[in-house]
């Protein structure tokens, strides 16, 4: 079936097309208070104002017509402006709080310039700087004459990174490093290394290789291009066009290419003395690679947050469309909005849910990362990567939906949605494919102790109710015990003398704890913020919307939750009803949700399914600007 983008309506009819319907109720102090809630209250001026600012630049609003190659110009071109909207690149790249939130913003815009932003900000700039960089002239980095790039993975070695094969050989007559690539599959592979953007200047993770032994995988400093084009030595091909926003990815390798000593980027987990003296704290050469790329870390927390801000987005122009659209009512000559059907509203109000436990976990996770103890580094770091797969899968789970909703609409770039989804696929892929970081953080939670410090209420269990929160993060405990349980019994019934197997046993039930055990961190952070709340009406949406996440997630287990005596038959079969009830409830309040994420009304009113219209409404008609950037 074919269905209409827009009707033949006539100048008068466009003119009285449907406005924005908000709840019959006082939304601005309810979604003041969400957005103090949910971007850290004092810290939302100085951690976000500038990234938010962006979105209502001219600059920043979406420009059609523009061939792949004029979008990746673009990309580079608001990299600019966002340089030149800081006091300090230096001072961003070492703040992991800014740095988040510029993902967490700019990604709404822009999938390229997210990225583009990560790669040059965290993985360069960071880099050099958590290197010994006492002395190392950064101005060309800080002010952009160079963009800078981060070659790691390469065509072969992807998750096996540490097993890459580019090298780095020290010539001891000269002194001089010897970068190459000694096989095609060392090739590097997806970094962003082609000439649109201007000079580009790498760091390289290649083996160090000193007499012919190889002392583990290191940074090393390598200019790739200026302004006649790529250096001797340097082979830059194109990869194809990629899903999502184009980001101007390629093969780079390297055939002899000599870089000076200081080329190395040294810390104490490897340094290099003027005598040719290598000296380690780290006997691991694994360790050492990992140190070496120790800002991956931050680089979760930054595609976390890019996927945060395109899911909070994309709901955001789904609820505002659902109050604007009408269609047929239940009776001829009535029209009712799309948020008047539960089918509808309740779909949304569960993308709400979700994108509020998201950010809540996103701040809650950045936090113990910003401040954890360095015995603790260990710890904290498996809890950003298992925040990255959850709040990243998820991402993807509400982009797709709120593209949904709003139906052909949402098919076209200008309303703000259709590259979403696409640009979330990245982030699930970046600095660590979801799936093989979470086996990792599985395989470490595996056999620790699961330390429930909050007693179970007395009481039978027929009396609990699922409208309590303290009983339903009760369940949800049990169901990462749970699932631990069955993982660790799994392992040892596995075929003895093959880890390889035993694994396999264990591996389906391991990851399902850590999936659990995301979205009790999540509620955790959820229910915090809701004790939060000044305003009392702020504080009960949040704990309502909190039970409907809640049981969102408890649903799917409710069956092996029965089974081991955790939950009644009763509560089963009143599950979808206390759902209903929910979201009966909260359906007032869903304009006052969407308007808690604090988008802009200045880039709001450029979407026009956003701004109460549709794409073939006479407003929404937009010129080619395929020629703007040719």
């Amino acid at each position: 079936m074919v269905f209409p983008l827009a009707e033949d309506t006539s100048r008068s009819e466009r003119s009285s097309r449907p406005q924005l319907q908000h709840p019959q109720q006082p939304p601005h102090v309810l979604s003041g208070e969400l957005t103090r809630l949910l971007f850290d209250g004092e810290s939302r001026t100085a951690v976000h104002a500038t990234w938010r600012g962006l979105l209502t630049d001219e600059g920043f609003h979406h420009r059609p017509g523009l061939t792949p190659e004029q979008r990746i110009a673009l990309s580079y071109e608001r990299l600019r402006q966002v340089n030149e909207a800081i006091d300090s690149p230096e001072q961003l790249a070492r703040d992991p709080e800014r740095l988040a939130a510029l993902h967490e913003w700019t990604g709404v815009v822009d999938g390229g310039l997210c990225t583009l932003a990560s790669i040059h900000y965290n993985l360069f700039l960071g880099s050099l700087l958590d290197h010994d960089s006492a002395g190392r002239d950064l101005s060309d980095f800080s002010s952009m004459r160079r963009t800078g790039t981060f070659l790691c993975t390469e065509l072969d070695h992807g998750n096996d990174a540490p097993a890459l094969q580019t090298t780095a050989e020290l010539d001891p007559e000269t002194g001089e490093f010897v970068l190459n690539t000694p096989v095609a599959g060392a090739q590097k592979f997806m970094p962003n290394t082609s000439l649109t953007g201007g000079p580009k200047t790498a760091v390289v993770a290649a083996r160090l290789l000193i007499d012919g032994e190889d002392q583990g995988v290191y940074l090393f400093l390598t200019p790739l291009s200026d302004d006649k084009g790529h250096l001797p030595g340097i082979r830059v091909r194109r990869l194809p066009d990629r899903t999502g926003t184009p980001v101007d990815h390629c093969l780079t390798e390297f055939d002899q290419v000599r870089l000076p000593r200081e080329a190395l980027l040294q810390a104490d987990h490897g340094r290099l003395d003027a005598d040719g003296t290598f000296t380690s704290t780290l006997g691991n050469p694994r360790k050492r690679f990992l140190q070496s790329i120790d800002r991956v870390t931050t680089g979760k927390l930054c595609m976390s947050a890019g996927t945060l801000g395109m899911a909070r987005a994309s709901v955001v122009i789904a609820v505002r469309h659902a109050h604007s659209r009408q269609i047929s009512g239940h009776r001829k000559g009535l029209r009712v909005p799309l948020m008047a059907h539960r089918s509808h509203h309740g779909r949304l109000l569960h993308s709400l849910a979700l994108a509020y436990a998201m950010t809540f976990l996103h701040r809650s996770v950045l936090t113990r990362w910003v401040e954890h103890d360095p015995k603790d580094r260990e710890d904290a770091a498996r809890l950003v990567a298992v925040a990255k797969g959850w709040i990243t899968w998820q991402a993807r789970a509400i982009t797709t939906e709120s593209r949904e909703r709003c139906g052909a609409q949402g098919f076209f770039p200008v309303n703000g949605m259709s590259d979403l989804p696409l640009n979330v696929e990245g982030g699930i892929t970046a600095e660590g494919d979801n799936l093989v970081i979470w086996l990792k953080a599985a395989s470490e939670m595996l056999f620790e102790r699961q330390s429930e410090d909050r007693p179970a209420a007395d009481g039978e269990l027929s009396e609990r109710s699922l409208t309590d929160l303290s009983f339903l993060r009760e369940l949800l405990a049990k169901v990462v015990a749970g699932w631990q349980s069955r993982a660790r019994n799994a392992l040892r019934q596995g075929p003895k003398g093959d880890p390889l197997a035993r694994w396999n046993e264990a591996s389906a039930p391991a990851l399902e704890m850590v999936s659990a055990y995301a979205c009790l961190q999540a509620t955790d952070a959820f229910t915090a913020a809701a004790a939060r709340a000044q305003d009392p009406e702020a504080r009960r949406t949040l704990e309502e919307l909190c039970r409907l996440f809640l049981l969102q997630q408890l649903s799917t287990h409710s069956g092996l939750l029965l089974a081991d005596n955790h939950m009644t038959a009763e509560h089963v079969r009143s599950l979808w009803s206390t759902v209903n009830d929910l979201v009966a409830r909260l359906a007032p309040h869903t304009m006052a949700l969407a308007d808690g994420f604090d988008l802009p009304a200045e880039f709001l009113a450029t979407v026009p399914i956003a701004d109460g219209g549709r794409i073939g409404h006479e407003h929404c008609e937009q010129p080619d600007a395929g020629a703007d950037l040719g």
